[in-house]
């Protein structure tokens, strides 16, 4: 799903909306003016179903549309303000458009310089082990001599080391495991899945959703990740009548080795009762963090991958000034690699 569509889509609908249109009807002018995908066809199933009378909370529940979504259009329904749900809907979708577009960037540049890299270290291997060591090697038949120096195979270690690496990045990328794994290790990542929890929490509080199935429903989104253990504990200390977030999330920080950073707990619970707020602050707050690393990232890649090139070319020339110098050494009657 196209996130930035999806935000303008609830930014249109809520706007029409407050403008007296009925849901239908509003429906079934925006699913016109949309691309033909997966998107349109789930709001058209939704809008034929609202037309044959079938409540909303039911139309919306066979839908393949974000969890997050259904449970928010279902409280802005109960809550008599579907337009407010849909607006908050709309800033969350596009924030996280933003977001997770700049950590894509940050997923693919060191795939890109990999790619270059080894593309780059296989021509020079090829044009040096192609024609410089085979003139070396014509001219040592021509003093009657043999090369025996396996600078050949020397030269193809570069490109092996950024193919294992290209295959690795891929891979990362691609497998589901791997990807969840280090979306909360890596600390951009690790910071925007923080600001998303967060973000979550707090539209569902403040739309009405009670704190344990805030939990629950964040936990779900998370699932097969670490801190969907860590959100468990939560709900089960919420359960056990530990009321304050500090007293709820403190002690599993420290036992689920902090998944959920001090920082975060202590910016959440400097809210007090009004849990809404501080988790607000805290998604801003973490928001603001991964895009600084983010751009950080990005301004230092430029000089770091010149470097990497840099060295690829002086590992790639070394071979060959090794063999050159062998070579003037055993010329000048020295010794070397001469061979019998």
């Amino acid at each position: 799903m196209k996130y930035d569509e999806f935000a303008f889509f609830n930014q249109q609908l809520a706007t029409m909306l407050r403008d007296g249109i009925p849901l239908e009807g509003a429906l079934r002018r925006l699913c016109k003016e949309m691309r033909r995908g997966k998107l349109r066809n789930e709001l058209q199933s939704l809008e034929t179903d609202l037309a044959k009378g079938i409540p909303l909370s039911d139309a919306i529940a066979p839908r393949q549309l974000p969890e997050l979504y259904k449970r928010m259009i279902i409280a802005g329904v109960k809550g008599g303000d579907l337009p407010g749900a849909l607006t908050m809907l709309a800033d969350y979708f596009h924030r996280r458009s933003n977001l997770w577009a700049r950590m894509k960037g940050l997923m693919v540049y060191p795939v890109i310089v990999l790619f270059v890299a080894l593309v780059l270290s296989c021509f020079l291997s090829y044009i040096l082990g192609h024609f410089i060591l085979n003139n070396f090697n014509e001219l040592t038949n021509f003093y009657g001599r043999t090369f025996t120096t396996p600078v050949a195979v020397n030269l193809w270690t570069p490109p092996i080391v950024f193919g294992i690496a290209l295959v690795l990045a891929i891979t990362a990328l691609i497998i589901l495991p791997a990807r969840r794994l280090l979306r909360w290790r890596l600390p951009a990542f690790k910071e925007a899945s923080l600001a998303e929890v967060a973000s979550v929490i707090w539209l569902l509080l403040k739309n009405g959703v009670p704190l344990n199935d805030a939990l629950q429903l964040a936990e779900q989104l998370e699932s097969g990740t670490r801190a969907q253990k860590e959100m468990a504990q939560w709900r089960q200390r919420l359960a056990g009548g530990h009321g304050k977030f500090s007293e709820i999330a403190v002690s599993n920080v420290a036992s689920s080795g902090m998944v959920f950073p001090p920082l975060f707990v202590w910016t959440i619970a400097q809210a007090g009762e009004d849990l809404t707020s501080g988790f607000k602050r805290t998604a801003e707050l973490y928001s603001a963090r991964a895009l600084y690393r983010t751009e950080l990232f990005l301004y230092s890649a430029l000089p770091c991958a010149i470097l990497l090139v840099a060295a690829l070319i002086i590992s790639e020339l070394q071979p060959v000034f090794r063999v050159l110098t062998m070579f003037i050494t055993a010329l000048s009657g020295g010794g070397g690699f001469w061979g019998d």
